[in-house]
């Protein structure tokens, strides 16, 4: 796993942190600086999660593709967060964790790649996770830089999506279709949260709304398939339960209008992450189903 900070980031840091003055700016230089120390936790670590495990199997390479999926949208989501000041200080951690995490599994993925077309795909999504990796920790955030993110971040979710399509087409078990719908409503909580961020910043594309818009018709697409699925057991049916509420906070969130935009958007940033973390339960629980 590599995390390079790229040269002169300190003097963007310190740049930045003129631009939004105030304790959130000499917060946001001071996690920035331990960006190398958290990767050299990371990699010290134990890793002793679903996460950070080795791929044993390919439900657990499935996950993981899909877990890169939501990476993508995930790391974009933060940035656009940091770039609005909001919740800095967390925002920042879930970029740096983000992308030390989408290193580790990249490797992995790589090594593990059952077939040509698999290791050709993750070669390829290495290739422009490169130049997205580039944009997030070379420079301190800034508009322009956002607009580059909202693309790269579109293309490192396709390649993706690609690699999880092509694992699960392998998978001779009905849980692992399975995993890949629910990986996926991960990467959907965080594609509305950026989609949002980024429109409230003045950076979004021009389809920015419709994308929003066609994300949450698929979130809720997604939890009637699962929900539905004549494998889904009892204890994942409750676990989705938890997420429907999730759901129903997020969408709020997503909804509100009128009030500070500054609190709406905070709400949208800690409402995802909170989702995001009932549909990683649910992503679980069907990967670990074959091994009963």
């Amino acid at each position: 796993m590599t995390c390079q900070v790229a040269p002169g980031f300190t003097s963007h840091v310190s740049r930045f942190k003129q631009e939004k003055a105030g304790n959130n700016g000499i917060r946001f230089r001071k996690v920035l600086s331990g960006f190398l120390f958290v990767c050299m936790a990371l990699l010290l670590s134990g890793y002793n999660n679903s996460a950070m495990a080795e791929i044993s199997d390919l439900n657990s390479a499935i996950n993981k593709a899909g877990r890169q999926r939501m990476l993508s949208q995930r790391m974009a989501k933060a940035y656009l967060q940091i770039g609005q000041n909001v919740d800095l200080q967390r925002s920042t951690k879930i970029l740096e964790n983000s992308i030390a995490l989408f290193d580790r599994q990249l490797v992995e993925l790589k090594n593990y790649a059952p077939t040509p077309e698999t290791k050709s795909t993750f070669l390829n999504l290495e290739k422009i996770w490169l130049s997205y990796k580039d944009v997030l920790i070379g420079a301190a955030p800034s508009r322009e830089g956002a607009k580059k993110v909202m693309e790269l971040s579109e293309n490192v979710l396709q390649l993706s999506h690609d690699g999880t399509l092509q694992l699960v087409s392998l998978s001779k078990s009905e849980s692992g279709p399975l995993v890949g719908v629910a990986g996926r409503q991960r990467m959907l909580s965080q594609r509305m949260a950026k989609y949002y961020q980024a429109i409230n910043w003045g950076v979004a594309p021009a389809n920015g709304t419709a994308e929003l818009d066609k994300a949450r018709k698929e979130f809720n697409i997604g939890l009637r398939a699962l929900a539905e699925a004549p494998v889904t057991t009892p204890i994942i049916k409750r676990e989705l339960d938890l997420a429907r509420q999730q759901w129903m906070f997020f969408e709020s969130a997503l909804n509100s209008s009128g009030g500070d935009k500054a609190t709406q958007a905070t709400t949208v940033a800690t409402t995802s992450e909170r989702l995001l973390d009932e549909m990683d339960k649910v992503t679980s629980l069907f990967e670990k189903m074959d091994h009963k």
